[in-house]
């Protein structure tokens, strides 16, 4: 961990930048780990080391406010990302999801930090202590002793992501003053969900297709993380729903449930590969029936939920397990209606 005490040099360093700033006016705002974070007025260099707020602030056209990023962006966010947003090609990497270079960071001279909610509480200290205003960003409402927490444990799940990913979209929008945008982008995408609710509202739980998320190294999705609940809003049913967070299993796991359908995230295809050949994978039934999907890029798995897997990869997925109760269904029409509106290009322009 590079988040550890650095010495007199980086502490009158921070002094000095901060004596040569003239007075700003400055506002506070409450993060989603339940902090109250003193904020400039007019944030206009930010540092972003969370992938879900990086994603959100591109679909916000704010990435011009944006002087540093996560190293893992690219394989977070997946290989044809940057055809979304150039510029992060070319900004400084001072940090990732749990660990951060204060002497690099303090030479981006930011005004807010955003963060992952389980970022080290050494390492918000740190910057904290340099002066630096850092918000912490979870998607999801969770109790005070599990906010800082990889996995929390919620009671009701479909509530805390109800309540968290809006909270999430208003806090970026708020803080670097795009708040009409951030509206927008709420409205368009809990109004495209009704669509599956509405279609899969009688649905028998014996209806439900088994399925199985696949990772690299056997790790997957259980109970506790939107991909759960994107599943079972597509009208699947998680094998994995026994283990709580993302995790990994075993082989033995995998052949015991037998999906019926396995999803490979966008940015994994040689997951989809590695199923297809390996022979420890040829007795299940979502490959034996040739049910194995790379998922297209809307349709994000994460452990968060993201505005285009509402919007898009809901309707995806279940499509996918659906195809009649979707038929009229255009999903590259609608990709593409999304993605001019919130990426200022095509979505099929790319594929």
């Amino acid at each position: 961990m590079r988040f550890q005490r650095t010495g007199l040099a980086f502490a009158l360093l921070a002094l000095a930048m901060t004596l040569a700033l003239p007075a700003r006016a400055e506002r506070i705002v409450t993060d989603q780990l339940g902090r109250q974070v003193k904020i400039p007025d007019a944030v206009s260099r930010a540092v972003v080391l969370q992938h879900q707020a990086l994603n959100i602030i591109v679909q916000l056209d704010a990435t011009d406010e944006v002087v540093g990023i996560l190293d893992e962006w690219k394989r977070q966010l997946g290989a044809n990302y940057v055809r979304l947003a150039p510029r992060l090609a070319d900004l400084p990497m001072p940090g990732g999801l749990t660990k951060v270079n204060i002497e690099a960071l303090l030479k981006l001279r930011p005004d807010v930090v955003f963060v992952t909610h389980y970022a080290p509480p050494d390492m918000i200290k740190q910057m904290e202590n340099s002066g630096i205003a850092v918000i912490g960003i979870s998607m999801m409402t969770a109790p005070p002793a599990e906010a800082a927490k990889l996995n929390p444990v919620v009671a009701d799940e479909e509530a805390a992501y109800e309540t968290g990913f809006p909270e999430a979209i208003r806090l970026i929008g708020d803080v670097l003053n795009r708040k009409p945008q951030a509206e927008d982008l709420i409205a368009y995408a809990t109004q495209k969900r009704k669509v599956v609710q509405d279609r899969l509202a009688n649905l028998a739980e014996a209806q439900r297709v088994p399925v199985y998320m696949a990772n690299p190294d056997l790790a997957t999705y259980g109970t506790g993380k939107y991909t759960g609940l994107l599943m079972r809003r597509a009208g699947a049913s998680n094998v994995a729903a026994s283990i709580n967070g993302f995790k990994q299993v075993s082989m033995e796991d995998v052949l015991k449930w037998n999906p019926a359908v396995i999803f490979v995230q966008e940015r994994y295809p040689s997951v989809v590969d590695e199923i297809k050949r390996a022979p420890a994978w040829q007795s299940i039934a979502a490959v034996k029936a040739g049910r194995v999907y790379l998922m297209p890029e809307y349709a994000k798995a994460w452990g968060h939920p993201m505005p285009e897997a509402l919007a898009l990869g809901e309707l995806w997925m279940a499509k996918t397990l659906y195809p009649d109760r979707f038929a009229d269904i255009d999903l590259q029409a609608e990709a593409d209606a999304y993605y001019r509106r919130f990426y200022r290009t095509g979505y099929s322009s790319f594929h």
